[in-house]
């Protein structure tokens, strides 16, 4: 009994880690407050040049309001944000 107690409580940690991202190395990055490097290296599709888009972007016109609004940095489609949609954090 006590085993499964224990079990099923670590199966649960397992899971909520695992939703965040957190057990298969899975980042989150925050597209208000990431420097490029921190960019590239958390977003698939995006490399350096990209990432320094972005964050030039947001420089110039102000912080992003939701995921949708990284299509307009240049190079930037409908594509690679719904492959990232999952790892961008926009407060």
């Amino acid at each position: 009994m006590r085993y499964s107690i224990v079990r099923t409580l670590f199966l649960s940690v397992l899971l909520l880690a695992a939703s965040a991202g957190a057990v298969f190395g899975e980042e989150t990055v925050n597209i208000n407050t990431a420097t490029a490097e921190e960019l590239a290296a958390a977003l698939s599709g995006i490399g350096q040049a990209r990432a320094e888009a972005i964050v030039e972007y947001r420089e110039a016109n102000g912080r992003f309001a939701s995921v949708d609004e990284l299509t307009r940095v240049s190079g930037i489609g409908q594509n690679t944000v719904e492959a990232n949609r999952e790892r961008i954090l926009v407060d």
